[in-house]
This record gives C-alpha cells, structure tokens and sequence, in this order.
C-alpha cells in the first residue's frame, strides 16, 4: 500500500476528540449486550428455583436496563459516528478538489469524467466506512471482548480459556476464508464502479452519434457486460460476507459448548450454583456476536483501501512539467488598467502526456516552438493556422493552464513568477467549445459577475446581438439545458463572450469562435464580437483557422507546426474600424 493510500485512509478517520464518543456509546452498546443476556440467564434460572420475587428484584431490573441501553446506546453510537463520519467527507472531498486545480483543466485531458465523477463521488463516500465499520467497531469490541473475557475469568477461569481459545481460532479461520474467498471481488469493485459510471456517462454525452452510427445498441452491451462483472463481485462478497457471519455464529455455539463443558465439573463441585452456571453459558453469545464485528471490519477495511488507492490515484504525486506551478514567491501582478501588453519571447509548450506516462514528455511533438509574438495594448490579432498548427496550445499558454520555455511577458512581468490565477483576472478565455451550466441564462451570466444586475446582463447579452433571441425565449430565466444543449453553436459562443465581456477582461483570446456556426453566419459573429470585445481599449486574440475578414482585425499571425511563419501589420485596418 503506497504513502498516498496509506495517508487518504488516515485522513478518513476524524480526529480523536470527535471520534470518542462514538467508541465510549459503542461501548456502552456491546457491553450492554452480553450484560442483557447474561442477566436474562441468571434471572430465569435463578425464576426456576422459586425464590422469594424479592430475590428477583435486581435481576428484572437489569433485564429492563440493559434492554433499553442497547437501543439507546446503539442510536447514539450510530448518530455520533456518522455525525463525525460525515463531517470528515466534507474534508476529504474539499482536499481532493484543491488537489484536482492545479493541474486542471489540461492535466485532466486524458481522464475519464465518468470515472473521474465515481472517484470524487462514490470512492469518497465509501471511506466513510473506515471510521464506522473499522476502527470503531474494532475499538469497541475489542475494549468489550476483554473486559467479557475478564468478568467470565472471575467466575470461572476454566470457561474464559475456553472461550478465549474458541474467539482467536474462530476469528483466525473466519478471516482467512474470507480473505481467499473475497479478496478478487472486494479489491474490483471500486474500479468496476468507476469503469460502469465512466461507460454510462459516456454513453450518455454521445448517444446522438451512436443512434446516428447505429452503435447504441453495441454500447448498452458494453455497459450491461460491465454491469454483470460488478454484480458478480458484489454477489461473491455477500456470500463470503455471509459466510463470516455464519462462521462467527458457529464460533458462538463452539464457545458455548466449551464453556458448559469446562463450567460442568465447577457444578459438580459445588463451586458455582445452577444460576452462574447458566451464565457461563449463554454468554459466550453474546461474545461471539460482539467479535462478529472483527471479520466484518477486515472486509470494510479492505474495501476502503481499494477507494483509497482510487483516491490518491485521482491526481499524480506531482504535477506535470507541462503544467504551470504556482511560484514560492508570486510577483505582483500588472495592472488591469490600462490594458498590459504581452509579450512572447522563444516560446516553446507542448501538452501533457496522455496518462501520464513516466518519460512520456520528452517523446511527444512539441505543439510550439520558438514563438515569438507581441501585442500591444487594444490591439486585435487574428492567429490562424490549419488545425495542429498550435493555435489552442498558444491560447492555453496565454492563460497558464500550460507552462512553457522562454519568456512571456505580461505588462513586463515575467508570467511564470506569476500565479496563474493572478493572469487568468487580466487574460480571458473564450474556449472552443464554451462550458454552459445546465441553468437558465442569467446563472450562466453570474457566474462571471455575481453582482451584476439584470440591466447590466441584459445590456451585455445586447453587445453580444442575443437581445432579440433572450426576448424570443423568454428573457433570462430561458434555460440552456445541460453543457448548453437548448442553444445552438453560435448561440452558445455569444453567451460564453457575454460572460467574457462581464467579467471584464483586459485581454481577452478567443478559441475558434466560429467553429460551431455555419458560414453564412460566421462573419457576423465575428464582427459582433471584435466590435464588443475591442471596446475600452481591450486586447483581442482571435483564434481561427476558417476565413475570417481582415478588416476586423489590425494583424494576422500565421503559425505552421508550432512556429510563426507570418506576422505582417494590416496597417488599415483601425481606418476602416
């Protein structure tokens, strides 16, 4: 088990002071359970002789208190627990998210959501289970299982050997053909959870090209095959599960047995009486059944490092070399106003391996190479290039989701003594294919600006030629549906630059803005959006590959394989604007 495994698993169990009471209530639960049965035995063999009911009193008493401790101290034991439980979920999730930043959104390329979603969602849930199905149950039977074996010591030496000998080659047994019988399946179910949900959600997100392919059908034997495997393992677990259960209880009448027999010549000798004897019966029990818990924390525990290891797995031990790292000792960033220039100096980047692959950097192609580039303050640049020029690398370096060798400037300080965050306040990115919450059009404006008021949406949504659209749908509260599907191409792209424009961006990089718009319309999204974006005296980067009108822009960079083949002014274009 790695030191990333090993440390997740600890920081699944809460810290000792919220933890306590759980293990005191469960204590109190066990124990009041081996004394119910062991006041029952002695109270109705104590009955059977006919005693005065005065003699009886103490033991019909105990039978009522232990009776009612156990409900209530279980409760109690199940409210702290999961309370404390579920208090350090929140504390993990948050952890493994803060994690997930840094390399995000280019680190994650190569994962799947689905599988990354079962990671986030069910791998962390399931480590619940280590405070509530190991170390408290562990805690408390072992505390009671002495202190039972002690008080039986008292009695009887003879039945606490016995029934101690019974426990340890029970519990040993139980445990070893749980381990051989389950071991596959427990340490396969999270990964075959996370393979089923991966498969479902990709299904999901691509079923209109199945159907259009014909491929559905094959993709829903992919998920139900994937759906058989999980079931199975789940089954062969709920068999050993049940095994042990039925081997501990076996282990109970064993215990029982050794003890009657090991109490008898006591009797004999009149060195107990027929109520002790009674006890010394019955309550290897309830023993056994508080050291059922021990099996049934083993398999927990082993089902737990299984998501603990797909936890720690989520994020590598370090971030890739082609991703950015925050400095030590951040600079101070440049000023949103006025707007800074940049400047690229022997620019080189390329994307991180897929996986990531030990030494698999050093063999990709590098997306660029030695650009140079520089754009001054309220100037419009169209970057183009067929696709694989490095187009997208380029605009992924201007916003540091990828790191790069050379030097690129931003109003004269170096970005890489920079925090990321600090340059994603001065540099925008308008993607290709723009991310829409599943909300209605004035959450998906917020997100930029939370403070903005419905005027001033509805005002951006008109620079960005939406007015006449969000009156057709009914004003801001018309939803988009999920990642934008109730909207069009274009559409979308012109909500992506309104959020853009609200969240006021000195520079703003637009990625193929026209990639999800048919030709006809291309030039004038285009022209709404140079003419929107350039206001203020803001820095434009157009990215694009199709036709796009020189006149709206004030230089053209050409880039091929990597590097800048052309770079030339349109000196007229600012007159014709």
């Amino acid at each position: 088990m790695s030191d990333r495994t090993t440390e997740t698993l600890r920081r699944a169990v809460p810290r000792f002071s919220r933890l306590l009471p759980s293990v005191l209530f469960g204590i109190a639960s066990a124990g009041s359970s081996i004394a119910l049965l062991a006041a029952s035995a002695w109270l109705i063999a104590r009955a059977a002789e006919q005693p005065p009911v005065l003699y009886l009193s103490l033991g019909i008493v105990g039978v009522r208190a232990f009776a009612l401790g156990r409900a209530v101290f279980r409760y109690l034991e199940r409210l702290t627990g999961h309370d404390a439980s579920f208090r350090q979920l929140a504390t993990i999730r948050a952890g493994v998210f803060e994690r997930l930043l840094p390399i995000a959104p280019d680190g994650l390329a190569a994962s799947r959501r689905g599988d990354l979603l079962a990671r986030f969602v069910d791998d962390v849930d399931e480590l619940q289970n280590v405070p509530l199905r190991v170390v408290q149950p562990v805690v408390s039977a072992a505390i009671v299982l002495v202190l039972a074996v002690v008080g039986v010591a008292l009695i009887a030496p003879e039945s606490a050997w016995a029934v101690l000998v019974c426990l340890v080659v029970g519990i040993g047994a139980t445990l070893l053909v749980q381990h051989r019988s389950a071991r596959r399946a427990e340490r396969t179910l999270a990964p075959l959870r996370g393979e089923l949900q991966a498969a479902v959600v990709e299904h999901a997100q691509s079923l209109d090209v199945l159907v259009a392919f014909d491929a559905a059908e094959a993709g829903r034997r992919r998920i139900d095959a994937i759906g058989a495997r999980l079931a199975t393992a789940t089954r062969a677990r709920a068999v050993a599960t049940g095994a042990a259960s039925a081997a501990m209880a076996a282990v109970g009448g064993f215990a029982a047995a050794a003890s009657l027999a090991a109490a008898a010549p006591l009797l004999e000798a009149g060195r107990i009486d027929g109520p002790t004897f009674a006890v010394l019966c019955l309550v290897p029990l309830a023993i056994a059944e508080v050291a059922g818990a021990v099996p049934l924390a083993v398999s927990a525990l082993r089902l737990a490092r299984a998501s603990a290891q797909r936890v720690a797995s989520a994020v590598p031990d370090e971030v890739p070399a082609e991703l950015p790292v925050p400095p030590a000792d951040a600079a101070t960033p440049p000023s949103r106003h006025p707007t800074p220039a940049i400047e690229l100096r022997g620019i080189r980047a390329h994307w991180p391996a897929i996986g990531g692959e030990a030494g698999a950097a050093d063999s990709r192609p590098v997306a660029l190479e030695g650009v140079d580039l520089t754009i001054e303050p309220g100037e419009r640049v169209l970057v183009r290039g067929s696709s694989g020029a490095g187009k997208t690398t380029l605009a992924h370096v201007l916003v540091r989701f990828l790191d790069y060798e050379g030097s690129y400037r931003l109003g004269g300080v170096e970005a890489s003594s920079l925090e990321p965050r600090d340059i994603r306040r001065v540099v925008g990115l308008v993607e290709q294919r723009p991310w829409l919450f599943d909300e209605d059009v004035r959450q998906n404006l917020l997100f930029a600006r939370d403070t903005a008021t419905d005027a001033e949406l509805r005002e951006v949504l008109d620079r960005v030629g939406l007015a006449e659209w969000l009156e057709e749908r009914g004003g801001l509260d018309a939803a988009v549906g999920e990642r934008g599907n109730l909207v069009s191409g274009g559409q979308a792209q012109r909500i992506a630059l309104a959020r853009a424009l609200l969240a006021d961006f000195p520079v703003l990089v637009l990625d193929e803005p026209t990639a999800s718009v048919d030709p006809a319309r291309a030039g004038a999204l285009i022209r709404d959006i140079t003419d929107a974006a350039g206001r203020s005296g803001r820095s434009v980067v157009l990215i694009a590959h199709a036709g796009v009108d020189e006149h709206l822009v004030d230089r053209i960079v050409t880039l091929e394989a990597g590097r800048v083949v052309h770079g030339e002014p349109l000196s007229f274009a600012p007159f014709l604007r």
